[in-house]
């Protein structure tokens, strides 16, 4: 028996326990109770697929024979035509996991066209265990397919560790955003329409411009869109000034400065904005000194875009730090001291000579700055008050409407951050194509103010 036979012997054997002893759809109890073993044929929601498809349900049968398919195979020798034929099997499993679980609710078909052509059905829960496990399945017989064909020359862990993370992200992320996505064109019922987009498009509390003329209040797009690109600034500069003192200074805490900088990345995501409301609240310790010592009443500032952009400030700014400290060692000391040769003064050698090097790291620090204020939800939920951004307004309105179907928000947030990827590997790809031109202008905007030499004799 080769190793061939080996894994695949191991993955069959997974799939037919999942079919023959697992739950097929989910537990209400959870699966890791194990209370679902007592009623695992008694009770017509726990049990496995195989005795779920015998009595009755006509759509996990293609599943079972794609099993058996496989089982027959195993008899075949190893080889790229097999290989073929268990990629085949493998998407045909997956791809109808994905088409029976999608088309099948609760209480039946979900798409009133499938009701019309095969008549009613019985509903069904999400899937459980067994679903899942054969689902893994399906995925490793893609990657042991792929071996077997000699992809990345035959090494099936690379190839099954590949093919389950990139299960993983359609499952996680990709199915997530598009079911949003369609959502947008689906009423209550179901059924397709587009009113709820047409109604989006021109809504003013997501794209109003009144607070330009002074009649009202911006809409929550433009004022995520603006809550950004203050965030972006102000931790692209903070994060470059901590840079240069850590790299280009004799400060004497440097070790401490970058241990401080992990700090607000390893804390959850609320803690800032949790902290600023304990010290500058209107019950804050700060508040409550500033008062005592002046009289002042300093009301609730903290609450609404400045403390949302204070506690984004605080908490990204080590991120843009992170970026920027690699992009300040990288500029080559050589060229800023034959600036300073060239008696060009350090502000002049920083604003010619370094700062245009800098340029596709600062980009990239600006747009990681831009996306994590436009993905920051703790902050948010804690400090915005009144004057929401994208990601609570989403949440609100979700929760507020129950699953609404037209995901009203969550398209223009999309707007604004998708095109911030390919900007940042285009200026990442640009670092080394300017790297040398800018040197040469660097050292010609030094050297105007080097004195002509003079080669006649004294």
């Amino acid at each position: 028996m080769n190793a061939d036979n080996k894994r695949l012997d191991r993955v069959l054997a997974g799939a037919v326990l999942a079919l023959l002893i697992l739950p097929w759809y989910r537990v209400r109890s959870g699966f890791f109770s194990f209370d679902w073993i007592g009623g695992i044929f008694s009770n017509e929601q726990l049990r496995p697929g195989l005795v779920q498809a015998l009595g009755g349900r006509w759509q996990l049968l293609p599943l079972i024979a794609l099993i058996l398919w496989v089982l027959v195979l195993r008899r075949a020798p190893s080889g790229p035509e097999r290989g073929r034929r268990l990629v085949l099997i493998g998407a045909l499993g997956l791809g109808w996991l994905a088409i029976e679980g999608l088309a099948i609710g609760t209480r039946g078909w979900n798409w009133g066209l499938l009701e019309q052509l095969f008549g009613e059905i019985g509903g069904q829960q999400a899937f459980g265990a067994g679903a899942v496990v054969l689902g893994v399945a399906f995925t490793c017989f893609i990657s042991f397919g792929m071996a077997e064909r000699g992809a990345l020359k035959g090494d099936a862990f690379v190839l099954t560790a590949i093919a389950v993370l990139i299960l993983l992200v359609t499952v996680f992320v990709f199915y997530p955003i598009l079911s949003i996505f369609t959502g947008a064109f689906q009423d209550l019922d179901g059924s397709f329409t587009s009113e709820g987009v047409r109604k989006n498009i021109v809504d003013p509390k997501i794209w109003s411009l009144a607070c330009l003329t002074g009649s009202g209040n911006c809409g929550v797009a433009w004022r995520t869109l603006f809550l950004a690109i203050c965030t972006a600034t102000a931790t692209t500069f903070l994060g470059l000034a901590f840079a240069l003192v850590a790299t280009r200074t004799r400060y004497p805490f440097k070790k401490g400065l970058r241990l401080l900088t992990i700090l607000p990345i390893i804390t959850p995501p609320f803690v800032v904005g949790l902290a600023l409301t304990m010290l500058l609240g209107r019950s804050g310790t700060i508040t409550q000194l500033i008062q005592s010592a002046t009289g002042m009443e300093l009301g609730r500032w903290i609450y609404g875009l400045t403390g949302i952009w204070l506690a984004q400030v605080l908490s990204f700014t080590p991120v843009a730090f992170l970026v920027l400290i690699g992009v300040v060692e990288g500029v080559s000391p050589s060229m800023e001291e034959a600036s300073q040769t060239l008696r060009a003064g350090r502000w002049r050698t920083f604003r010619r000579v370094s700062l245009p090097l800098m340029a596709p790291g600062l980009a990239n620090a600006f747009l990681i700055g831009f996306i994590e204020s436009m993905a920051d939800f703790g902050n948010p939920l804690v400090l915005g008050g009144s004057g929401g951004v994208l990601s609570t307004e989403i949440f609100f309105s979700v929760v507020g409407a129950q699953n609404d179907p037209r995901a009203r928000l969550f398209w223009p947030r999309s707007c604004w951050s998708s095109p911030c990827r390919p900007l940042s590997r285009r200026g990442a790809g640009s670092r080394a194509r300017t790297s040398r031109p800018l040197a040469a202008r660097a050292m010609a905007a030094a050297m105007p103010l080097c004195p002509p030499v003079s080669h006649g004799r004294s």
